[in-house]
Order: C-alpha cells, then structure tokens, then sequence
C-alpha cells in the first residue's frame, strides 16, 4: 500500500493564522469541533485532524481503487473537499463516517469522468450467512518478523480477491468489513435498499469464501 500522503497546505489555505493551543492533546471530538469554529478550519487544528484521520483515507482509496496510480492526488482531494465542508458536519461522532463517504463519493465521482467499463462477473447464488460474524480483517501494511509465510500469502490473496470484485459488491465489502460501517450507512451511503447492501455484503462475501477455501481450510 502507498505511503501516508500529507495535503499540500498551499492547495487548501497557507494564509491561516497558526494555533498556540498543543492541538494534540486534544480528544478528537473537541478536534472536529475547533475545526468547525470560524469562518474556516483552524490550520493546526486541521493539520492534527488530517494526522489522526489520514491512514483511514489511504485505506478506503486503496482498496476502492487498488490498480489506480493516482491515489495520492485522490487524497489531497478528499481533504479538500472535507476542508470545505467540515463546518456541515452536525454531528462530530460521525466524523469518521462521513470522511469515508467523501473518500467514497469521490472514487465513484472519478471512476464516471473514466467513463471505467467493468466487466460482470459470475457470481454464484448468495449463501445463508449468521449477519456480522465474518470479519474479514486487512492485516497491517509491514507485517511483522513473527508473522507466518502462509498468513502473509492469506491476506495478498484477500486483497487480490477484494480487488477483483465488481465495483459495487467490492465497496460494500470494503465500507462493511473493513470501515465497520452499519448497514444503514452504507445504504444511505451508497443510495441503494438497506436489502441490497445486505444482499451485496452477503454476495462479497461468498466469492471470497470461494476464492480463499483453500486458505481457510488449512
């Protein structure tokens, strides 16, 4: 996965006046919240939000849009796009919600101007699954000297499967599984029944089962 990319202050404001306040001991509730204060976001206090907030950005991207080169410009977008919306924000709990539905909107904003040809794939009849049992967790970028050759295998296969999903089986999967996204926020989300997110969750996750059975079984 690419590195943490950092915005470019010039793109978003250079003129804003610096914060004497240690903006990092804050909570990130009080964080969100002097960044709503003013007619624009206070620089450090934004800086600190983009710090805390900028892995969770990287992530939803890469596995958005895991065979495009451009992430890193994507990024910068989202941040700009929360640099001018953060004061819309009601609810400062919802914060991490929301940053991941800008993150979302704007790959699909991007994969329209592609004018992106997806071709369909097969997928066998959803199977009957207990709800929120599976959690098909993404391990860490620099796995450790401890992990097994075969986890390491495990979870590239995972991603080479979540990337070979058709775009909207392959957001579901990402917003649910690793975002950990109710199913009424994907659904207001993504705009689509709060029964299709389930059924689209449910489809994801069966191909990956298919695709990873050898791994699971061992």
């Amino acid at each position: 996965m690419s590195q943490s990319i950092t915005a470019s202050w010039s793109t978003l404001d250079a003129r804003l006046p610096e914060a004497p306040v240690e903006v990092d001991k804050l909570s990130n509730h009080d964080l969100i919240l002097r960044c709503q204060t003013g007619v624009r976001p206070e620089r450090t206090a934004f800086a600190e939000l983009m710090r805390r907030y900028q892995s969770q950005v990287d992530r939803v991207l890469y596995h958005l849009a895991p065979d495009w080169g451009d992430r890193a410009d994507l990024a910068q977008e989202v941040w700009i796009r929360v640099f001018r919306n953060i004061s819309r924000l009601q609810d400062p709990c919802k914060f991490r919600g929301w940053l991941s539905r800008i993150a979302t909107n704007l790959f699909y904003d991007e994969l329209r101007k592609r004018k992106r040809v997806v071709s369909p794939l097969s997928l066998d009849a959803p199977r009957t699954l207990d709800d929120g049992e599976m959690d098909w967790e993404i391990a860490g970028d620099t796995p450790g000297p401890e992990e097994e050759l075969t986890t390491r295998e495990f979870y590239e296969q995972l991603r080479l499967a979540i990337a070979d999903l058709p775009e909207v089986f392959r957001t579901t999967i990402v917003l649910r599984e690793i975002e950990g996204l109710a199913y009424e926020e994907i659904a207001e989300m993504t705009g689509v029944s709060l029964g299709t997110v389930k059924s689209r969750i449910a489809r994801a996750r069966s191909r990956l089962q298919t695709q990873l059975q050898n791994y699971v079984e061992s």
